[in-house]
């Protein structure tokens, strides 16, 4: 089968690393499989060395393609060559049997154009369209009354473009029941459209450490004690991941718990905002331990060394840190945002608290750090849960599935026509 992914940026980020994980062991399985994307850009990093890298034990690759005017934001100018230039004309090149688009930007343009195609085949060549919805387009609505304003109109126009593009394809996969849930909420798809696939993930090498990636080597390593309490989190130092909010729940208790030291992975526009925040609070450079963007075959032992992992988003779709930190034997304390529920269940697989309620994220925090038994039994029974659910091959076999139905409806329009 000839697979052509396509997602709007390849930066270091839970939805491309879902998508790149797909494309790697849909080519194991020996398919023909391509990705394309927009321009990379920015101090997200980037996933593009990985895919190039990547080969299958048959010698089979990744093929990808560059889409020169896939941008993110809406762009009239950009958006219409992205649409009549760039992605018609892969496709009628690449000749897919499936088209799967992930990301609003690239799902909206990539399903109108590929349904355009899907509509030229016969039944004996059909095209199956399946989309991802790795977390919602839509925006809170916050800020000033201009900005307010701006927010709810960007919101109205996804909500209508999501719509236009649920008519043209055969299958919507949702990384969590929350995302089905929100875009049926706005009229978008039909009920049966839908299907639930959880973002897979390596689980090994957070079970099992490699050499040098034990919690006691990388805490060793990081200059962190014994009896330091590490609060983690693995995210972009970006709008919505909540940051601000950890350093406003924390900020009376850093000069009385000494111990309480902040790891943050990951960089972004912020970054430099939020340190001189931190700074400002009496956090140095040994309270708040900065290792920046990391290759992802180090998340699993920085995971390791904390004691627990913070992820106050407020905008998710299911967010990966929290399984990546189960697996890992780390309990998650996170907001109650979009999908974050369905794997971090309060006092059962982690700490689940109101999103945005900053006195309830410090006491939860508090609370782990002052049992260090009853946090490690979340984590255990989380562990055990994940395991389960997250393996990247699960998650193969249901986009498998996914993509015979999207062939299956294919056909029969065909026929129908």
């Amino acid at each position: 089968m000839r697979i052509l992914h396509i997602s709007t940026r390849l930066i270091l980020g839970g939805s491309q690393e879902n998508t790149v994980l797909s494309c790697e062991h849909q080519a194991r399985r020996g398919h023909d499989v391509h990705l394309a994307f927009g321009p990379i850009y920015g101090p997200e990093g980037s996933l593009l060395s990985r895919v190039e890298s990547f080969q299958a034990a048959d010698g089979k690759r990744i093929t990808t393609h560059v889409l020169p005017h896939l941008r993110r934001e809406v762009h009239p100018w950009h958006d219409h060559f992205c649409f009549h230039h760039d992605l018609k004309r892969l496709i009628r090149t690449v000749q897919p049997d499936i088209v799967h688009t992930h990301s609003s930007k690239a799902g909206i343009l990539g399903r109108w154009a590929a349904w355009l195609e899907s509509a030229k085949r016969d039944a004996g060549h059909p095209l199956g369209v399946v989309h991802t919805i790795h977390g919602p387009p839509f925006m809170p609505i916050e800020g000033g009354p201009l900005t307010r304003l701006k927010v709810r109109l960007n919101n109205t126009i996804y909500t209508h473009a999501e719509r236009f593009a649920a008519k043209r394809c055969h299958v919507i996969a949702s990384v969590a029941d929350a995302m089905t849930t929100q875009f049926r909420a706005r009229g978008i798809g039909r009920p049966d459209q839908f299907v639930t696939v959880r973002s897979g993930m390596e689980i090994g090498p957070f079970l099992h450490p490699a050499h040098g990636q034990s919690r006691d080597e990388v805490r060793a390593a990081l200059g962190i004690k014994p009896a330091d309490f590490i609060l983690g989190t693995v995210a972009r130092l970006a709008q919505h991941k909540g940051h601000d909010d950890i350093l406003d729940a924390l900020a009376r208790d850093f000069a009385s718990r000494p111990n309480l030291k902040l790891l943050w992975v990951g960089d972004g526009w912020w970054r430099d905002r939020l340190v001189s925040r931190a700074r400002q609070m009496g956090l140095d450079e040994s309270r708040l331990i900065l290792p920046g963007l990391v290759s992802p075959d180090r998340i699993p032992g920085l995971m390791r060394a904390m004691d627990a992992l913070s992820h106050p988003s407020y905008r998710e779709g299911l967010p990966r840190t929290v399984p990546q930190a189960l697996l890992s034997g780390v309990c998650p304390i996170a907001y109650d945002c979009d999908g974050t529920g369905e794997i971090c269940k309060d006092m059962h697989t982690g700490r689940l608290v109101p999103t945005g309620n900053r006195a309830a994220l410090r006491s939860a925090i508090l609370w782990a750090m002052d049992n260090p038994a009853e946090r490690a039994r979340l984590a255990s029974t989380g562990r055990e849960m994940c395991t389960a659910t997250f393996s990247a091959e699960h998650m193969a076999d249901e986009l498998a599935a996914a993509y015979e139905r999207a062939q299956s409806e294919a056909r029969a329009q065909a026929r129908a026509r």
